[in-house]
C-alpha cells in the first residue's frame, strides 16, 4: 500500500506513452482534443489523502474530531472523515482489506463499480456484513475508470461521515486533455444522531422545513395571480396537508454543508496556474441534499457523468442528485480566484470553495436564491393534471389502471356515477374526454387501471373527490411486467424518451433563462454502448411514499412488507420505467448493472448508477441483466431507504 498526503495523478510513463483510443475517435469539439495530463509534480489537494495500489488496508473507527472547529463523533477511515481518496487503475486487480474497529457492525459499498455482488457491499443481501473486530478483504477486477465515490450501506452511518472519493486511472487515454485535477466531495453534516433527525422526521412533517409561506408570500401571490386563484391554490394545498415548500426532507436548520470535509467558513481551496485546464471530479456524497453547483466567472464543461464519458456540455450550472458524479473541465485564465458554489436546493445553505493561484485568496460568495414553492405539477405521476377540486376521491384500489392516452379527457355529466367494477377497465385511447364534473364520483374498487399518462386532463370539478394524501398513494399492485407488444402500440423503439418525462428540465427553483443549466437531455455518450438490442420486456416499477407519516415504498410497499425480490432474467434486455408519484425527488440507484438513460439520444443514450426522478416524472432505462446474483436497488435518499424505499433485484 501507498500512502500521499496529497495525490498527484498516479500514471505511470509506460501509460504515458501508450498509443491508441479507447473511444475510436477524437473529442475535437471545444478544444477537447485526446491527450494526456501532464501529471508531474501536479496535485487534487484532496486533505485527507490518498491511498493506492494493489493492496490496500482501511481501518474504520469512530472517534472525535473536530469539523467546522467543533469536536464530534464521526466515523473516519483510516483517521479521517470523509475517508481518504482511493486510487485504482483500470485493467488491475483491486484487493481492499477492511478492518472494522467499531462497537457495531459496518459496510462498505462501491457505488458504481461493476464488480462480483459478494463485494459489492450491501449487507444482507450477498454479503453478511464486517462485524466488530473483523476485517473482511474486498477483491474485484477493477473493469472500468472514471469518477466514484464509496460509503456505508449499513444503518445510517453514512450520514456519519463513513464515505470517500473513488477515482480509477483509465487503461487507455482518455477522450479529453486537463493539466490538473481536483476532487470535490460535497456532503451534509449534522450534529445530531441520525437516528434523532429520522425520529424527527416520523414525528413531524415538516420538522426540518423553517422556510415555510408566510403572509408576505400571500401577499405577493396575491399581487401577481388575483386573491381569488391565491386562496385556491392555498386551499388546495391545505386539504392535501402538504407545503408547497416540501423541498428537503433535511436542511440547514441542523445541516452543515461541507466540501472535503470543510465547511464554507474554511475555505477550502484548489490550486491553479492561469492557463491551466482543471479536471473537477464532482461527487455528491451526501446523505439527504441536491446541490445546485457554479463556479461565477468561468465556464464549465461536463466532460462525464456517473464516471462515464459523454460529449462535452457547455454549461454554467449543473443540479448534482445525491450519488451522481459530474467531471468537469474549466480554464480559468486570469490570475485571480473563484468561488465554487454549491447551493442546496431549497436554499437553505450552501458549500463552499475556492480556485486560487495562491492559498489565502478569495473571491465574493453569491447571495442565496430565493425557495421556490412546488407546483401543481408534482402532484404524482399525472403530469400535467389539474386536481383544483379533487377533494374527496378515493383511488385507493386503482392498481394498473390503464389511462395512457386520456389528454384532455371529458367527463362532464359523469356526477354520481359508480365504477365501483371496473377492474381492468382500458382507457387507453379515450383522448379528448372532459371530467369537469364528475362530482361525487365512487372508484373505490377500480383495481387494476392504469393512470400512468393522464397528462393533460382536466379534473377541475371533481369536487368530493378525495386526492388529499395523493403523495401517499397505494400502488401496491401497479408493478407491470409486460411482454413484447402488450403495451398501446408495442414498445418504444431503444432509446426513446418516455412520455412524462422531464429531461429537458432542470428541476424546482431554476431559471433556464438566468444561465445555461445542464439537463439530462444534454447528455450523450461519447459512442454507443456494446449491447444495441432492443428491450425484450418492459417493467414498470412506482415511487411511492406518505409524507406525513415519512413513509417512502416502491409499489405502495415498504421494504419490510414485501415477500420476494424484483426479477430479471440472466442477460435479457429489460426497460425499467421508473414512475414518481411523490411530491419528493428521488435519486434511483441499482447496484451491479448499469442503467442507460433513455433521454432521446438515440444510440447514443448515457450510462448512468443514479437516475434523479423529478415529482410527477416518468424515466425509463435500458439494463442488460449480465450481472447473475442478488442487487441492492434503492432511492438513495438515506432516510427514504431506511424508511422502506427498498428493494432486491435477483438476477437468475
Amino acid at each position: 500500500m501507498t500512502t500521499k498526503n496529497t495525490t498527484g495523478i498516479s500514471l505511470s510513463r509506460r501509460q504515458l506513452l501508450k498509443s491508441g483510443a479507447a473511444f475510436g475517435f477524437g473529442a475535437a469539439a471545444l478544444g477537447l482534443a485526446p491527450a494526456w495530463a501532464d501529471p508531474w509534480g501536479q496535485s487534487n489537494a484532496y486533505p485527507q489523502g490518498a491511498v493506492e495500489g494493489n493492496d490496500i488496508a482501511l481501518a474504520i473507527r469512530r472517534e472525535t474530531l473536530a469539523i467546522n472547529g467543533r469536536n464530534t463523533r464521526p466515523i473516519t477511515i483510516n483517521g479521517t472523515s470523509p475517508g481518504p481518496l482511493i486510487r485504482l487503475q483500470e485493467g488491475q486487480d483491486a484487493t481492499l482489506r477492511v478492518t472494522n474497529l467499531m462497537d457495531e457492525p459496518t459496510s462498505i459499498h462501491w457505488h458504481g463499480l461493476i464488480l462480483p455482488p459478494e463485494v459489492d457491499g450491501a449487507p444482507g443481501i450477498s454479503f453478511a456484513g464486517i462485524a466488530p473486530g473483523e476485517t473482511f478483504t474486498y477483491r474485484f477486477p477493477v473493469v472500468q475508470n472514471g469518477t466514484y465515490w464509496y460509503h456505508s450501506h449499513s444503518g445510517l452511518q453514512e450520514q456519519l461521515g463513513h464515505a470517500g472519493p473513488i477515482i480509477i486511472d483509465a487503461a487507455e487515454r482518455e477522450p479529453f486533455r486537463f493539466d490538473r485535477e481536483h476532487v470535490v466531495l460535497l456532503t451534509d453534516w449534522t450534529y445530531e444522531d441520525p437516528a434523532t433527525v429520522f425520529r424527527n422526521l416520523k414525528t413531524a412533517e415538516g420538522y426540518y422545513n423553517l422556510q415555510e409561506r408566510t403572509i408576505t408570500d400571500f401577499l405577493a401571490d396575491m399581487r401577481e395571480n388575483g386573491f381569488r386563484e391565491t386562496a385556491r391554490t392555498r386551499a388546495m394545498w391545505a386539504r392535501m396537508r402538504m407545503s408547497s415548500r416540501d423541498i428537503a426532507d433535511v436542511t440547514g436548520s441542523t445541516y452543515t454543508y461541507l466540501v472535503n470535509g470543510q465547511a464554507p467558513e474554511q475555505n477550502w481551496t484548489a490550486l491553479f496556474k492561469p492557463g491551466e485546464r482543471l479536471r473537477l471530479r464532482f461527487i455528491n456524497g451526501s446523505a439527504m441534499t441536491y446541490f445546485d453547483v457554479r463556479i461565477p466567472g468561468l465556464k464549465m464543461t461536463v466532460v462525464a457523468a456517473d464516471g462515464q464519458p459523454v460529449q462535452p456540455v457547455p454549461v454554467d450550472e449543473f443540479r448534482i442528485a445525491v450519488a451522481e458524479t459530474y467531471d468537469v473541465i474549466v480554464t480559468p485564465e486570469a490570475d485571480t480566484a473563484y468561488t465554487v458554489f454549491a447551493e442546496s436546493m431549497d436554499r437553505s445553505g450552501f458549500a463552499r470553495a475556492t480556485l486560487a493561484p495562491r492559498l489565502g485568496m478569495e473571491a465574493a460568495v453569491p447571495e442565496r436564491r430565493r425557495i421556490a414553492d412546488r407546483g401543481m405539477e408534482a402532484m404524482g405521476a399525472h403530469g400535467g393534471m389539474d386536481h383544483s377540486g379533487m377533494a374527496g376521491m378515493n383511488h385507493s384500489n386503482m392498481a394498473g389502471m390503464d389511462h395512457s392516452n386520456m389528454a384532455g379527457m371529458d367527463h362532464s355529466n359523469m356526477a354520481g356515477m359508480d365504477h365501483s367494477n371496473m377492474a381492468g377497465m382500458d382507457h387507453s385511447n379515450m383522448a379528448g374526454m372532459d371530467h369537469s364534473n364528475m362530482a361525487g364520483m365512487d372508484h373505490s374498487n377500480m383495481a387494476g387501471m392504469d393512470h400512468s399518462n393522464m397528462a393533460g386532463m382536466d379534473h377541475s370539478n371533481m369536487a368530493g373527490m378525495d386526492h388529499s394524501n395523493m403523495a401517499g398513494m397505494d400502488h401496491s399492485g401497479m408493478q407491470h411486467d409486460t411482454s413484447p407488444g402488450a403495451s398501446v402500440g408495442g414498445l418504444l423503439p431503444a432509446g426513446t424518451a418516455q412520455p412524462g418525462s422531464q429531461y429537458d428540465q432542470a428541476g424546482i427553483g431554476i431559471d433556464p433563462d438566468e444561465r445555461r443549466i445542464l439537463v439530462y437531455r444534454d447528455l450523450k455518450a461519447f459512442r454507443p454502448w456494446p449491447d444495441r438490442r432492443e428491450p425484450e420486456r418492459e417493467m414498470e416499477i412506482h415511487l411511492t411514499g406518505n409524507m406525513e407519516r415519512y413513509m417512502w415504498s416502491f409499489d405502495g410497499k415498504k421494504f419490510s412488507e414485501v415477500t420476494g425480490p424484483i426479477h430479471f432474467r440472466k442477460d435479457e434486455r429489460l426497460r425499467l420505467i421508473l414512475i414518481n408519484d411523490t411530491m419528493m425527488e428521488h435519486p434511483i440507484h441499482l447496484h451491479g448493472m448499469w442503467m442507460e438513460l433513455e433521454n432521446g439520444a438515440g444510440e447514443l443514450i448515457p450510462r448512468k448508477h443514479t437516475i434523479n426522478v423529478k415529482p410527477g416524472e416518468r424515466v425509463s432505462a435500458l439494463i442488460t441483466a449480465d450481472a447473475e446474483g442478488s442487487w441492492a436497488f434503492h432511492c438513495h435518499l438515506l432516510y427514504h431507504m431506511d424508511a422502506g424505499m427498498f428493494r432486491v433485484v435477483r438476477v437468475s
